[in-house]
């Protein structure tokens, strides 16, 4: 098992220090009768060690608060964004029939070493028992800090071959299957001409989806034109600015588009529509997820289901498992995919 940080407390603080433990207290509640070099040299003890003062009484060695972290990275609005409000929901619907709590928190970018701070916080001062991410990427340093440290840590889309530290517990999309339905149905409808907008490639399922976009097509001898492989991210926004891309440049069109997920399919059918564009008459467009807005579009989205549900109840049982018993999950859960045929797509 991966080593959890030796544990340490204040009085082993003011000891490598060299000062009282009080004078330590005084540092940690930033009192003003403390001199600069004291302070600082208590400062420089605290951070070599990751100490911080335990919460309260409860958390003492062995009992558990039966409460997990759930942290969502990214800039963007949780509120509008169902996706992460379904997996957020999933999340504690699973851990409360499991008699635990979830501890909600956002963070707005792992850049703010502020933000990172109080997000370890929460670990070190043992105010859960362990934390899922949702949104970071692949390898992503605070995540990577808080499994060597021995923390139970919970991932949704992440890839990194030869890291299998059993308190590392990961669920990941069919991306190759769900790319591989997508193309094949464009196929059968005798596209030939197909472009894809790329989600965030900092997240394994932005260079996974694409890889397996390029396979896809490789295996029935489609040729993947470069004018039509779009940056992009996984928010509705990306999908429109794409759009508007591959207009401006004036060059061909595709006959059909496969988005990174829903919400971009979105964004790029709403920007079509303003070119004068229809789907699926002059494009065809098909997304990932199936978002629970989908079937509502105009036309309706044709587009990979991705079966969430399943997705969050193993992770989240993985992660109560493993704090209860230790059991380790070496192996990702993948979950399943199936594409759902609407009105997007037209045939040639």
């Amino acid at each position: 098992m991966a080593s959890r940080r030796s544990e340490i407390n204040s009085i082993e603080i003011a000891r490598l220090a060299g000062v009282s433990r009080s004078t330590v207290s005084r540092v940690i509640n930033n009192y003003p009768n403390v001199p600069p070099e004291t302070r600082e040299k208590v400062m420089r003890v605290i951070e070599k060690y990751n100490y911080f003062p335990n919460m309260s009484a409860q958390v003492l060695a062995g009992k558990k608060t039966r409460t997990i972290g759930l942290f969502l990275v990214g800039a963007g609005s949780v509120a509008g964004d169902i996706v992460a409000n379904m997996l957020i929901s999933g999340v504690i619907e699973n851990a409360s029939g499991c008699g635990y709590y979830v501890l909600t928190h956002i963070l707005r970018s792992t850049s703010d070493s502020d933000a990172v701070k109080r997000v370890k916080e929460i670990f070190y001062q043992r105010r859960i028992d362990g934390g899922i991410f949702i949104g970071a990427p692949n390898e992503e340093p605070l995540i990577e800090s808080l499994i060597a440290e021995g923390f139970a840590v919970g991932i949704v889309d992440q890839h990194l071959p030869g890291k299998s530290d059993p308190n590392r517990l990961v669920v990941n999309f069919d991306n190759a299957t769900g790319m591989e339905l997508a193309v094949g149905y464009l196929a059968e409808l005798n596209h030939r001409d197909i472009g894809i907008i790329n989600g965030a490639m900092n997240r394994y399922s932005g260079p996974d989806k694409y890889e397996s976009f390029r396979r896809a097509m490789e295996r029935r001898g489609l040729a993947v034109n470069p004018d039509w492989v779009l940056p992009g991210d996984f928010h509705e926004p990306a999908g429109y600015e794409a759009i508007h891309r591959l207009l401006a440049c004036g060059k061909p069109l595709p006959t059909a588009i496969i988005a990174a997920n829903d919400s971009v399919a979105f964004g790029a059918m709403r920007a079509l529509r303003e070119h004068g564009l229809r789907v699926p008459d002059d494009i065809s467009l098909i997304g990932f997820d199936d978002h629970v807005l989908s079937a509502m579009q105009q036309p309706a989205l044709t587009t990979v289901r991705v079966d969430f549900e399943s997705l969050m109840k193993q992770l989240t049982d993985r992660l109560i498992r493993y704090i209860e018993t230790g059991t380790p999950f070496i192996e990702p859960y993948v979950t399943s995919s199936e594409l759902v045929i609407r009105d997007s797509c037209r045939r040639l």
